[in-house]
């Protein structure tokens, strides 16, 4: 129920389902917890793009003004020798993660 989620559902034209949307797939996801080296982080930073990691491998969700998510594109990218992209991603990463609070 943050100011940031409030805002995105209404940059993405969702009004108040944003927090729904969270709050399910914060269930959905619960399952998973108990799983080895699975973690699930809070934050509230203002989001450019979602990040996954998982094996080996990045998904990144770019995000643009005025389109869900869903709907946005997701690239895939692995570390390679001349990997700046990965590498300015996981930054990016990095310092939302540090910031985040404890799994839920």
């Amino acid at each position: 129920n943050s100011a940031q989620v409030i805002q995105r559902g209404q940059d993405e034209g969702l009004g108040d389902a944003m927090p729904a949307k969270i709050r399910n797939a914060l269930t959905l996801y619960r399952s998973v917890l108990p799983a080895e080296n699975v973690e699930i982080r809070l934050h509230q930073s203002v989001l450019y793009n979602s990040i996954y990691r998982a094996d080996g491998q990045l998904f990144v969700n770019q995000h643009a003004y005025g389109i869900p998510a869903a709907h946005a594109p997701v690239f895939c990218f692995r570390k390679s020798e001349d990997g700046d992209m990965v590498t300015a991603y996981l930054a990016s990463f990095e310092k939302v993660w540090a910031t985040a609070g404890a799994s839920f």
